[in-house]
């Protein structure tokens, strides 16, 4: 099944929709078309509360999906009423009058890029149009393994609905049920709670798995940090050291990222994620309950590289070898890259796509990366990225 075409129809512009995830963000959208909330109280609370996810599983800060749903309509001032499954099979939806918000498998949902790719939980809103035909309208937003996921609606035939529902679905009909969760509230991370989380990921004997894990989990993390700051920015409340730590939170949910790649590939594991992310779990009370001056100097380096050029035959062929790589990824000229554009400045720049320009390099030239190298501040421009290529030209048997 093909993904049906995309109506010329916007989710609110203050939808907030790349700092929900998959389940809030339609939950948002209905509360924002219907009740007038503002999607930023969902940030309205920060916590670390990682969860025990079964014998032998890893800790994850990912709610289970219920209790999900319950706080975050909780937080919203909502209500889920008239709860009920559909059967495998069907698409017969519950009648009455309203929109229907849904949760069904990612995996067999046509307009979002984790069809026929990844199985997970993941929410829409059905609704009918004037002629009896299904409307979904999904407001996820982010950028995933298998391509973007952007807001939208689609209208379906009955056989399309049937056909991406064909584990069943839960349905859900929302009502007021108070008053939004308006009051800023963070609770510190205790340090027993962060190293039984971080050890557990530095134990595990499986680190292709455990990387796999903690790459999600980072980004997890990060983006509710984000949801929090945009909260707490609606209030008026900025602290200066607010950004440098959403920053770093970013910076590492890409240096996860690479690590899972590199391990997945049989190469080493960079080391500093696990590091990292003790020290930014500690840092988030300070972070969001004392404002603080940030440090001079921004985000220390990773480490000391040499200097472009150092030990390779022909510096300028190689940075023009770079560039074409980075190009042919991003789709844009080189000569634009040798310029000087920025890599962070084009569209579709992120994790996954230094991955595809790391790899690149590699293949052409014949050099395999530091595995400590890897770290965002070297990957986000042309002389970082020439940088460690000149370093790993001399290391490379």
């Amino acid at each position: 099944m093909t993904a049906p075409a995309v109506l010329r129809t916007a989710p609110p512009a203050d939808l907030c929709a790349d700092l929900l995830d998959c389940l809030q963000v339609n939950l948002a959208w209905l509360a924002r078309a219907e009740y007038g909330v503002s999607p930023l109280v969902l940030g309205a609370r920060l916590e670390f509360a990682p969860r025990d996810a079964g014998p032998g599983r890893l800790p994850t800060v990912e709610p289970a999906t219920g209790t999900h749903l319950e706080r975050s309509a909780g937080a919203l001032g909502l209500s889920l009423t008239e709860s009920r499954t559909l059967p495998p099979g069907t698409a017969a939806l519950p009648a009455g009058p309203g929109t229907l918000y849904v949760v069904a498998d990612a995996y067999h949902l046509p307009w979002v890029p984790y069809h026929g790719h990844a199985h997970m939980d993941h929410s829409f809103l059905l609704d009918r149009d004037a002629a009896g035909r299904p409307v979904v309208r999904d407001g996820y937003h982010n950028d995933t393994p298998y391509g973007p996921a952007r807001p939208g609606s689609w209208t379906l035939t009955e056989e399309e609905l049937a056909q991406a529902l064909p584990d069943g679905a839960r349905f859900h009909r929302t009502s007021r049920a108070g008053a939004p969760q308006e009051a800023t509230a963070v609770v510190a991370a205790t340090a027993a709670a962060v190293e039984s989380y971080v050890r557990a990921y530095r134990e595990h004997p499986h680190r292709e798995e455990a990387l796999a894990r903690l790459t999600l989990e980072t980004w997890l993390l990060a983006r509710a940090r984000r949801l929090h700051a945009a909260h707490r920015a609606a209030a008026g409340d900025v602290a200066p050291a607010v950004a440098q730590h959403l920053t770093a939170w970013g910076k590492l949910a890409e240096h996860t990222f690479l690590a899972h790649r590199r391990v997945q590939r049989g190469r080493p594991e960079p080391a500093g994620p696990l590091e990292g992310l003790a020290a930014l779990l500690h840092a988030d009370s300070q972070v969001f309950t004392a404002p603080y001056p940030a440090r001079e100097g921004g985000a220390p380096a990773a480490g000391d590289v040499a200097a472009a050029g150092t030990g390779l035959p022909d510096p300028d062929a190689v940075r023009r070898a770079v560039a074409e790589e980075a190009a042919a990824v991003l789709r844009v000229p080189a000569a634009e890259l040798l310029a000087g554009r920025p890599l962070t400045g084009i569209p579709g720049f992120g994790s996954f796509r230094m991955v595809d320009i790391v790899e690149r390099v590699e293949e052409r030239l014949g050099i395999e990366f530091d595995a400590d190298d890897l770290v965002p501040e070297h990957l986000h421009d042309l002389d970082g990225l020439c940088r460690i290529t000149a370093r790993a030209h001399r290391e490379t048997p």
